[in-house]
C-alpha cells in the first residue's frame, strides 16, 4: 500500500499544527462559531446532536493493521469505544471532544492518515473496489490509479471551494462493486483488445434529494490522460454548476440540465487546453505509485486444501459462513474474506469496538499480510486469507461477533447513524435496522431467500444509499414525527438501478411488518431461486404495494 514520502508526510504534520492553533482561538473566543466552521469542515470535523463528530479518511477502503490499531486507540481514548465505518469506505467516531481532537489527528499522522478532504465542498475520498488487486475478474489493479486521484484532488486549490461535495470512484472488475454509475464521476478501467489501458468516464451520477446514474461522457480515454481529463470536467461544473442553491448545487443537477452529450462537448473544448500538457501521467509516475501496490510474497499453495474441505463437509455453520464471507483470489490457495459488521440486535450496522478493530489487526498480520480493506457496504474484508487458515479465522470471528454468515442477505442492513447522531437527519435509521434484523433473526429462512439488499437512510442525503437498496428506507419528517418511506427496486453493480417509491410512508413501529409483507410477496411469487431484484423486475411494484397496503387500510379500517 501506499506509503508517505517526506512531503506528504511533512503536509499532514503541519495541518494538525495549524489547526491545532484554529481550535485554541476557538476555545478562548478569538474565534466565533461561524469563523471556525469551513475551518473544522476541512478537517473532516462535524458538530452533530450530542457532540462532534470527526470522519477520518481512508483513500479506497485500505488500512495496514498498524493504522486499524490506531484507529482502535481513537476510539478507546478519544470516544467511547467504537467506531462507525461509512459507506465511503470511511471512519466516523461520534463523540469527540473538541479540545482533544487536535491531538487525534496528531496520532493518526503518525500513522500516514489524517481527516483532510472527508467534508466540505471539495473531492472526497476516492473509492474503488474493496477486493481490488486480488479480485478474479478485474482486468487491472485500480488501486495505483485510485491513488493518482488521491494524490492529485488532496489540496487542489483550484477545487477547494466547489459548488458542493464531489465523489469519484474507480472500478475495473467484471463486477462493478465501486457502484461508479452513482458518483459525480465514476471510472471504470479496463485493457482494449491490444492489451491496453483505457477508462470509460462516466459524470452526473449521485443520490440525494434527486437521484440521477451517472452516464459515460468519455469512452477509450488512454489512462495517461485521466487527471486532464478528469480535471476538465470539474473545471466544467466549478464553472457552470449552481451556487444559488445547494440542493441544486451538484453536477448531476449542470450535467441533466445541459444533456450529457453537450456536457461532454464542454468538457472536450475544456480538454483541449491540458491534453498532452504537464498534467499527463507517464509511465514513471504510473510506476512509482504502481511499485506500492505490489503483490506480497505469496506462498505456492495448491487450489484446495484437505483439511478445509474436511471441515466443509463436516461443520454446516463453518460451510454457511463460507457460502456467504468467503470470496475468490487470483491466487490458488488463498480466498478473501468478509467479517460482518452486521450482529443484529447486538450493534448497529457498522459500528466496530476498538476491541474488535484490533483483533481484526491481528488477525490481518496472523493470516495474511498486514493489510485489510472497508467494504462499501461497511463490512471489513481480509484480502489474503490461505484456505487452510479459514476455519481457525472462522472460530475466532465467530467468537469476537463479526462472523455472521449473512454478507449480501437481507440482514446485510446498510445504514446511517441517523437521528440518534446525525444534526440532519428527519429519523432514526439504527432502531430500524435492528428491528428489522431482529425480526428476520431466523438465519435459515434468511439464506433461503438468497440475495436481497436493504438500505436505510435517516434523511433525503442519502448516507445510507436507500435508494440503490432492493429494499431503501428513508427517513422523513411529518409534522415533527418520524415516518418512513418505502423504496422497491434499486440496485447496485453492473445492473445499478434506482429504486420508486411504492406509497405513502410508514410509522417506525410498522417497519418491521412492512418489511415481512413484502418479503412475503416475494416469496409466493419467486421462481425456484430467483433473485429478489428479478422477481421485482418480472411481477412489477404491484404486487408489492397491493399487500403491504391492503394490510394497512384494513387495520385502519379495523380501528
Amino acid at each position: 500500500m501506499y506509503q508517505y514520502d517526506q512531503y506528504d508526510q511533512r503536509i499532514v504534520a503541519e495541518r494538525v499544527a495549524q489547526f491545532r492553533d484554529q481550535v485554541r482561538r476557538r476555545l478562548s473566543g478569538e474565534l466565533t462559531e461561524e469563523e471556525f466552521l469551513p475551518l473544522r469542515l476541512q478537517n473532516g470535523l462535524y458538530m452533530q446532536r450530542h457532540a462532534y463528530m470527526l470522519r477520518v479518511a481512508i483513500p479506497y477502503g485500505l488500512l495496514a493493521s498498524k493504522q486499524l490499531r490506531m484507529l482502535a486507540h481513537l476510539a478507546r481514548h478519544y470516544d467511547r469505544g467504537y467506531g462507525h465505518f461509512s459507506t465511503r469506505q470511511n471512519i466516523q467516531y461520534n463523540w469527540m471532544e473538541l479540545e482533544r481532537v487536535p491531538d487525534a489527528l496528531a496520532d493518526l499522522a503518525s500513522v500516514e492518515m489524517h481527516a483532510i478532504q472527508t467534508s466540505g465542498n471539495c473531492v472526497r475520498n476516492i473509492t474503488t473496489d474493496h477486493f481490488a488487486g486480488v479480485a478474479p475478474d478485474e482486468s487491472v489493479d485500480p488501486r495505483p490509479l485510485a491513488e493518482l486521484l488521491r494524490q492529485w484532488s488532496t489540496f487542489q486549490p483550484e477545487f477547494a471551494f466547489l459548488p458542493r461535495k464531489f465523489k469519484i470512484a474507480i472500478s475495473a472488475s467484471k463486477d462493478d462493486r465501486a457502484v461508479v454509475q452513482m458518483h459525480d464521476i465514476g471510472v471504470y478501467a479496463y485493457r482494449n483488445a491490444a492489451g491496453e489501458l483505457r477508462l470509460n468516464i462516466l459524470a452526473g451520477g449521485g443520490l440525494g434529494r434527486t437521484p440521477i446514474l451517472g452516464t459515460i461522457i468519455k469512452h477509450d480515454l488512454p489512462w495517461q490522460h485521466m487527471l486532464t481529463y478528469i480535471e476538465s470536467a470539474i473545471r466544467v461544473y466549478n464553472r457552470y454548476g449552481r451556487r444559488d442553491n445547494k440542493y441544486k448545487a451538484r453536477i448531476k443537477i449542470l450535467v441533466k440540465a445541459l444533456g450529457a452529450d453537450k456536457f461532454a462537448e464542454e468538457v472536450e473544448a475544456e480538454w483541449q487546453h491540458s491534453k498532452d500538457g504537464p498534467g499527463t501521467l507517464t509511465q514513471a509516475e504510473f510506476d512509482r505509485v504502481a511499485q506500492y501496490f505490489a503483490p506480497p510474497a505469496y506462498e505456492k499453495l495448491p487450489d484446495t486444501d484437505t483439511a478445509f474441505e474436511k471441515h466443509l463437509l463436516e461443520d454446516k455453520a463453518f460451510a454457511r459462513w463460507v457460502r456467504r464471507s468467503v470470496h475468490g483470489h487470483k491466487v490458488p490457495g488463498y480466498a478473501a474474506v468478509t467479517l460482518s459488521t452486521k450482529p443484529g440486535v447486538a450493534a448497529p450496522p457498522g459500528d466496530v469496538t476498538a476491541e474488535q478493530m484490533e483483533l481484526v489487526a491481528d488477525w490481518a498480520d496472523r493470516f495474511g499480510y498486514g493489510e485489510l480493506r472497508v467494504a462499501h457496504e461497511q463490512n471489513l474484508v481480509l484480502p489474503d486469507v490461505r484456505k487452510r487458515d479459514l476455519y481457525a479465522l472462522w472460530q475466532l470471528a465467530k467468537a469476537n461477533g463479526l462472523a455472521t454468515p449473512n454478507i449480501g442477505l437481507l440482514t446485510d442492513i446498510i445504514a446511517c447513524p441517523g437521528g440518534d447522531f446525525c444534526s440532519l437527519a428527519n429519523a432514526k435509521s439504527i432502531p430500524i435496522a435492528q428491528a428489522i434484523q431482529q425480526r428476520f433473526d431466523d438465519l435459515d429462512f434468511v439464506h433461503d431467500l438468497g440475495e436481497v439488499s436493504l438500505n436505510i437512510s435517516g434523511c433525503i442525503n442519502a448516507c445510507g444509499h436507500h435508494h440503490v437498496g432492493n429494499i431503501g428506507v428513508l427517513g422523513v419528517d411529518k409534522d415533527g414525527e418520524e415516518w418512513y418511506q418505502v423504496t422497491l427496486g434499486g440496485a447496485q453493480g453492473n445492473q445499478t438501478a434506482l429504486g420508486k417509491v411504492i406509497g405513502p410512508s410508514f410509522k417506525a413501529e410498522e417497519m418491521p411488518d412492512v418489511v415481512s409483507r413484502i418479503i412475503e410477496t416475494f416469496v409466493e411469487h419467486r421462481i425456484e431461486d430467483e433473485r429478489f431484484i428479478d422477481t421485482f423486475g418480472r411481477i412489477g411494484v404491484a404486487p408489492f404495494k397491493e399487500r403491504v397496503y391492503a394490510n394497512k387500510q384494513r387495520e385502519r379500517a379495523e380501528a
